[in-house]
């Protein structure tokens, strides 16, 4: 039987069940999931937000697969006051390094934000009175390594805090009860993990 779960990964932790140093693994949150269980894709240790974990290989397929260019929207808290013309420039696809080579990003949208109601993250962002900070909402149709961090970098405002806020129409705001804290596991039916693909 296929079964899905989603999952509020918290920052600092590896988007796996195996051993890697010292780093809290999926093996640490507090749920027992079916041995079969696998996430969907990864978020790095650094970044924050929704991961879906699932032992349906067709849907699997369909999300990694770069052709079917399925959206996730992030939520990005940025060193200074994002402009709109750096909003433009994401939107039209800027020059990053993936594996030392120069490669243009595909359309996106990105758009200025106030700041979310999320969470506080842990530990929290570095405080620093003289340099302001703003968010943004950046929706990619592709997920290569590092991506939204290398972007924001490009146009000149370094991501300070990451947290992907939704995967095709399935997001955060999604949870039946309260809005989940990280480290939050809870199941939805296929029917619900269908909508990962509009």
């Amino acid at each position: 039987m296929f079964r899905y779960f989603l999952i509020y990964k918290p920052f600092g932790m590896l988007s796996q069940f195996s051993r890697e140093g010292e780093q809290p693994t999926l093996a640490d949150l507090d749920f027992k999931f079916p041995k079969d269980i696998y996430p969907v894709g990864r978020l790095d240790a650094d970044s924050e937000g929704l991961l879906l974990l699932t032992n349906d290989n067709y849907l699997k397929t369909r999300l990694l697969e770069p052709k079917y260019r399925h959206e996730r929207t992030y939520y990005v808290q940025v060193e200074g006051i994002i402009t709109q013309e750096a909003c433009t420039s994401l939107a039209e696809g800027v020059f990053v390094s993936i594996n030392g080579k120069q490669y243009r990003t595909l359309p996106a949208r990105a758009v200025p934000m106030g700041e979310p109601a999320l969470p506080d993250r842990n530990p929290p962002i570095r405080f620093r009175k003289n340099i302001p900070v703003s968010w943004l909402a950046i929706t990619l149709h592709e997920g290569k390594n590092r991506q939204v961090r290398r972007m924001t970098a490009a146009v000149g405002f370094p991501t300070l805090r990451l947290v992907r806020w939704s995967i095709g129409k399935i997001s955060l705001a999604d949870k039946k009860e309260n809005f989940p804290k990280p480290g939050d596991v809870w199941e939805v039916t296929a029917k619900e993990a269908r909508d990962f693909l509009k």
